[in-house]
């Protein structure tokens, strides 16, 4: 088996190492049995950005088959459990097996495959949430009065026939009006004329 390790420490300073969290993987993995072929180690990144350059590596490399198992700590990885989630189907969709050696959980076992479905059900759940947050908070507003999407465009009809009269394109009025053409087009009821293609 091809082991890949992946750690992070947020900060450079106040103490934090990133051999600290290495150390320990590497020992794991060499008691496993398994071949170690890289690691990939962010350092000094906010674990709240889902981009990463060696996480990004990491994702890189795996579907490219470089290994057969990751080893990691969960909250070193991913921002949510969304976040996590789509790396192990990811890596399930890969065939690769994903260790966390802090929570001790191995989706190669019967309980790893449990947790995993447990996390499955989780994120659902939390995408079930967050729907249901938004709809309450659009009929809150809609029961206060307020206006949803965009602003309705306030457009001066006048002007518009003024400027076309003038021989003013419908770019240059819609740039000085500040207004898109369809809607400078629309104000005064008239079609955009489509030139003919191949004729003169």
């Amino acid at each position: 088996m091809k082991a890949a390790l992946y750690a992070r420490v947020s900060t450079k300073n106040h103490g934090q190492d990133v051999q600290v969290q290495t150390r320990d993987l590497e020992q794991f993995a060499e008691a496993r049995g398994w071949q170690l072929v890289d690691s990939y180690l962010d350092s000094g990144i906010c674990g709240a950005k889902d981009r990463r350059p060696e996480l990004d590596r990491l994702m890189a490399d795996a579907h490219r088959r470089r290994f057969d198992v990751v080893v990691w700590k969960f909250d070193r990885f991913a921002r949510s459990v969304s976040h996590l989630l789509r790396a192990l189907e990811t890596f399930q969709s890969l065939g690769i097996e994903f260790v966390s050696l802090t929570e001790g959980v191995d989706t190669s076992t019967p309980m790893g495959k449990m947790v995993f479905t447990v996390l499955g059900a989780v994120a659902e759940l939390e995408r079930s949430l967050i729907v249901e947050r938004v709809k309450a908070g659009l009929r809150n507003a809609r029961a206060k009065g307020k206006r949803l999407g965009r602003p309705r465009v306030v457009v001066d009809v006048r002007r518009v026939a003024t400027l076309r009269a003038e021989g003013h394109s419908w770019a240059t009025i819609a740039e000085r009006l500040g207004i898109g053409e369809g809607t400078a087009h629309r104000a005064v009821g008239e079609s955009p004329k489509i030139p003919c293609q191949g004729r003169p």
